[in-house]
């Protein structure tokens, strides 16, 4: 039986060598390699065509949110597991909404992360026990108030996603642009769209944005 190809992607080198270390006395799993940023879970996932990618939520350069939904267009046949230290709502509803076949509590069993590899393989969703709950929980509390389930609030494309968190980094256009390889008009072009439509004009507030939406973790300092 060919083994499950599985790309670990988090920007913490101590959780990839423990994840390795977890899944590579699987008989059925193969780590064909590790990424420290979005960007590059991307790049190795076109390259590689892993069969799971397991992937953080908040890393630099592409947030795994977003690296999660640009896999999945562009590697159809691959399918990601988000494992994250985050149980937040939001954090999960977009991950669900990028496609994720699975979301993870760091602090899971071990064995709940094996069995969700194997279950995404299969075609299946998994979530760890304590978010199906939640889940549950939500779609429960939003059918008693006859609110609408799922409905996305985000309006910003791929592209402008992908500037926000590199301005919310602190980078500047000339860098976003070599970033994307774009051109520096093009970054302004997306700039200006993205802040017209989350109504947000400096780059602290875009910073506080993304911090809450989970695109950038608290430890970056919005620029006053």
């Amino acid at each position: 039986m060919e083994k499950i190809k599985v790309l670990i992607a988090d920007d913490h080198t101590i959780v990839r060598q423990g994840l390795r270390a977890l899944l590579e006395v699987e008989t059925d799993m193969t780590i064909v390699a590790e990424a420290d940023n979005g960007r590059q879970a991307l790049r190795l996932a076109l390259k590689l065509q892993p069969d799971v990618v397991v992937i953080d939520v908040a890393m630099p350069q592409l947030n795994g949110l977003e690296a999660t939904r640009q896999i999945l267009k562009e590697v159809p046949g691959t399918r990601v597991l988000v494992l994250s230290s985050y149980s937040d709502d939001e954090y999960i509803r977009q991950a669900t909404e990028a496609g994720a076949a699975g979301y993870l509590l760091k602090q899971t069993a071990a064995a709940d992360l094996i069995r969700a590899i194997r279950e995404a393989r299969n075609g299946n969703a998994y979530f760890s026990p304590a978010i199906s709950k939640q889940i549950l929980e939500n779609y429960r509390d939003a059918f008693l108030k006859g609110a609408p389930v799922g409905t996305r609030v985000d309006r910003l494309t791929s592209r402008e996603a992908e500037v926000l968190q590199l301005v919310a980094e602190g980078k500047a256009n000339k860098q976003i642009s070599a970033e994307l390889c774009v051109s520096v008009k093009t970054v302004e072009k997306h700039r200006q769209q993205m802040m017209n439509k989350l109504n947000i004009h400096d780059v602290a507030g875009l910073t506080r944005y993304a911090i809450s939406k989970g695109i950038i973790e608290t430890s970056v300092s919005p620029r006053l």
